[in-house]
């Protein structure tokens, strides 16, 4: 590996790094506890689209990891800013929840299912046939489809179950059209993120649990990747990919004493 410039700045994900099934991994909490007495520029970062930052601030509030609304970084975030570069104050056909309706309205976007700019696609439990439908007949007019990230599944305590990419791919089927995904692993949302606290790709670092989102798009925003095996990712699935993260750790544990 190239010699990096020494760490400024940390991006971690959330589940599977800090968090697994509701519950605090070990070593979460003295990560962000010395992160903050640090005062270095940091961000927690979730492909999930659900919930807003005042949500998961009272989450990992709960699970005694206190992460301030302001270094919280979303998918629905990262889609906001882009549509707000992209086409200011303009309109959207929603499916999701109030993590993305929020992060809409406060850029001023109105969300209406005449004639919208953009169909947005996010995450939800309640996915349903008429809302995908009318997304389908949206787009087939017209509508530009986005979609807030491109994860196929997402964990719950009783095994996977479909996320945002699975349901993606039944409206591009029925479209024939391909979603612009905002989330992880596009490497805008690292970027957009990066500048949200002012910091540098090459003097900061990624942490994740898995390799086709958090560590691909750390390495193409071109910053430090670190690979936790405390999510999804086995040692042996590791070697399938053709990139590999800067750094393998056992936990985010392992990271306390870097900072």
């Amino acid at each position: 590996m190239a010699e990096r410039k020494p760490i400024e700045s940390w991006l971690t994900d959330m589940d599977g790094v800090l968090i697994h099934e509701g519950v605090p991994i070990p070593g979460a909490d003295a990560f962000i506890k010395k992160l903050r007495e640090s005062g270095r520029p940091f961000l927690v970062l979730t492909n999930n689209s659900i919930y807003t930052p005042r949500d998961l601030h009272a989450r990992l509030a709960r699970m005694g990891l206190d992460v301030p609304v302001e270094n919280i970084w979303t998918s629905a975030l990262a889609t906001a800013k882009f549509l707000d570069d992209q086409r200011p104050r303009g309109t959207a056909y929603v499916i999701g929840e109030a993590g993305l309706t929020t992060a809409l309205h406060d850029i001023g976007y109105v969300l209406t299912d005449h004639d919208p700019d953009y169909v947005v696609l996010g995450e939800t439990r309640t996915y349903s046939f008429e809302a995908m439908t009318k997304a389908v007949r949206l787009i087939n007019a017209g509508a530009r489809f986005i979609c807030t990230n491109p994860d196929e599944t997402g964990p719950s305590t009783e095994g996977p179950l479909p996320a945002t990419g699975a349901v993606a791919a039944l409206i591009t089927k029925a479209t024939g059209k391909e979603p612009y995904f905002a989330g992880k692993p596009n490497p805008l949302m690292m970027r957009t993120g990066l500048n949200a606290i002012g910091a540098h790709s090459e003097s900061s670092a990624m942490i994740g649990d898995r390799m086709d989102t958090d560590v691909l798009a750390g390495l193409e925003a071109g910053m430090e990747t670190i690979l936790v095996l405390t999510g999804l990712t086995t040692p042996e699935q590791i070697e399938r990919y053709p990139f590999r993260p800067s750094s393998v750790v056992d936990s985010i544990a392992d990271l306390v004493d870097r900072i």
